[in-house]
């Protein structure tokens, strides 16, 4: 298997990060309510979110481009699989279907989106459900932003390897949409809804 990595992807912990604080709460209620126990973790970073699910009682494993990533998951949760992988390599194929694929914060990061979403899309069985986040764009938002002069800030641009998308949730919807995904249910979440850190999307096959 030829992996295509991303090298040089800096990891500041090895555990959970303050944005899961509002993301994982409504992807546990969307997993619970599917009932099922095997999750793909798609873009697994540092493996925190791998393993906060199978704390919570998930079968999970996690993929991520990130060679950096994939080794600080492995040296902190020894006993979890995780495996060096990125979107346009074929997951399927190596790791079969899952009912639910996550991917939290990873579509921002991706130079072709829509290899992405045909990957993810592969990943699920049939009726299967995958949850995607994004950092949230909207009209208000954005005007705050430009306003308080805060968009060289928030376009990252200096980050190697940072954010180079921005998706609202009109063109996330169209990609998956696209790829054969049916929206089913958007969350935004963290701080009040205009200004949402960040945007969840439950797309089913």
């Amino acid at each position: 298997m030829e992996v295509k990595t991303a090298h040089g992807y800096h990891w500041n912990q090895s555990g959970l990060g303050s944005h899961h604080s509002y993301l994982l709460p409504t992807v546990m209620d969307v997993i619970a309510r599917e009932g099922k126990k095997r999750v793909f973790d798609f873009g697994c970073g540092n493996g925190s979110t791998t393993a906060f699910l199978v704390e919570k009682g998930m079968d999970a494993m996690g993929v991520d481009a990130s060679s950096e990533g994939i080794a600080i998951a492995k040296e902190n949760y020894p006993d979890l699989r995780f495996e060096l992988a990125s979107a346009y390599d074929d997951l399927a194929g190596d790791f079969g279907q899952y009912p639910v694929v996550l991917s939290l914060e990873v579509v921002e990061h991706v130079y072709a989106p829509r290899d992405y979403a045909k990957t993810l899309y592969s990943l699920l069985e049939p009726g299967g459900v995958a949850i995607i986040s994004t950092p949230y764009h909207g009209y208000l938002k954005n005007l705050a932003l430009a306003v308080a002069g805060k968009w060289d800030d928030h376009l990252t641009a200096l980050w190697d390897h940072g954010h180079i998308k921005f998706w609202s949730r009109k063109t996330l919807t169209l990609l998956l949409e696209e790829t054969g995904f049916k929206a089913i249910e958007f969350y935004r979440v963290g701080r009040i809804l205009s200004f949402a850190k960040s945007m969840i999307l439950v797309v089913r096959k």
